[in-house]
């Protein structure tokens, strides 16, 4: 598949500023985000195309290398990283629900700013998030399902509600950084001066430490436990596709927010179906005599039993319809169709009066084709 030009991925000049590159990014990430656009595949590839854009364009370095050179100045491991899937921005860029990102402006972020513009934050440090898979039958894919999940996860602690100190102690400013989060050191060389940013390790970049910690949590403010979930999924998911359930996720240090829980969706091989898309196929194996005569039979469907006509002469092989008997179609209305594929039974054993009237049936005219070496057609051609 043939790349788009970076510039026309996000709509800008090759002149365009710093900002202006930030600023048409936003617009697109905003606009095809996954949590925008769930399941939505073509979303997803603008939105990958438009990161692999930003992180170019973006850097002065790759951007000038790009200029000069194109794709092929782009490749992997020249401090280039391309990428395959959405959870692989995520994890590339930090987590955008939390930590430091380029996603931290676009979409929000839980910490504040202190004195003189360094980080500080509000409240404790955000969860993780959490990812679980969730097996389903067909039949629950195709009408939908609720389905309740136990989990083990950090919770907030019921003693200190989640504040991770002793009653009656409070929090306090921590001293070796002023609140401020983070400490900075200034070092000089024959280059000029530099000036290194660390998170505070007194308090872990919080900018505010505990006098007397919570016996239970230990000052963390939570605690490892076993939760109930439940999970409204919707008709018509697939095999790999997820849903994200905001906040229940890991809970945060001292009052932070919680991650939320990614939950992927695994099909469980059906006895009798095979699913296409929103379509299912079922094999139906009927006599000779059915086929050939016609007839009426029970199949069964993912919402019960119906009744199937099967005309006279039916071909085995052919696929007859059973309309909307299939998957429900995913946020919208209607369903797949349920294929039933005509399949004829060959008996392993049979009798002697069974045998004695399939030889008379040979001699019919109707039911033994003719003979393919009568002297003319395939045989003939090859002088056989």
């Amino acid at each position: 598949m043939n790349k788009r030009d970076y510039y026309e991925i996000l709509g800008i000049a090759k002149t365009a500023s710093k900002d202006e590159i930030k600023k048409a990014y936003r617009k697109i990430a905003m606009q095809f985000h996954p949590d925008r656009n769930p399941d939505n595949k073509e979303a997803e590839e603008k939105f990958k195309e438009a990161t692999e854009a930003y992180e170019v364009l973006g850097d002065d370095e790759k951007r000038a290398r790009y200029d000069r050179y194109g794709f092929s100045g782009m490749r992997e491991g020249q401090d280039f990283h391309g990428y395959s899937n959405v959870n692989d921005i995520f994890s590339h860029f930090s987590d955008i629900f939390g930590g430091s990102s380029i996603f931290d402006d676009f979409f929000g972020n839980t910490s504040q700013r202190g004195r003189g513009g360094s980080r500080r934050r509000g409240s404790g440090s955000p969860g993780s998030d959490l990812k679980v898979t969730l097996k389903l039958t067909l039949e629950e894919i195709a009408a939908g399902a609720t389905k309740k999940i136990k989990i083990k996860k950090y919770t907030s602690c019921d003693s200190c509600k989640g504040a991770g100190t002793d009653q009656g102690s409070t929090l306090k400013t921590c001293p070796s950084c002023n609140g401020t989060g983070e400490v900075r050191t200034v070092s000089r060389s024959v280059f000029g001066q530099f000036v290194n940013i660390q998170a505070c390790a007194n308090c872990n970049g919080e900018g505010m430490v505990i006098d007397k910690p919570c016996k239970k949590c230990m000052g963390d403010g939570r605690v490892q436990a076993e939760s109930t979930v439940t999970i409204n999924v919707p008709a018509g998911v697939s095999e790999g596709s997820y849903m994200t359930l905001r906040g229940e996720g890991n809970a945060g240090l001292r009052g932070g927010s919680a991650g939320d829980m990614l939950v992927v969706f695994q099909e469980i091989p059906h006895e009798f179906f095979k699913r296409e898309g929103d379509d299912i196929i079922f094999e139906l194996y009927v006599s000779y005599p059915d086929i050939v005569l016609g007839a009426e039979c029970d199949v069964p469907t993912l919402s019960g039993r119906a009744r199937l006509k099967i005309d006279p002469g039916t071909q085995p092989g052919k696929l007859l319809r059973m309309r909307e008997k299939g998957v429900q179609h995913l946020n919208r209305h209607g369903a797949g169709d349920q294929l039933v594929r005509i399949n004829v039974i060959v008996p392993k054993k049979i009798n002697v009066k069974e045998r004695e009237l399939l030889k008379e049936m040979q001699e019919m005219p109707n039911i033994s084709p003719k003979s393919a070496d009568d002297g003319s057609g395939f045989f003939k051609r090859f002088g056989l």
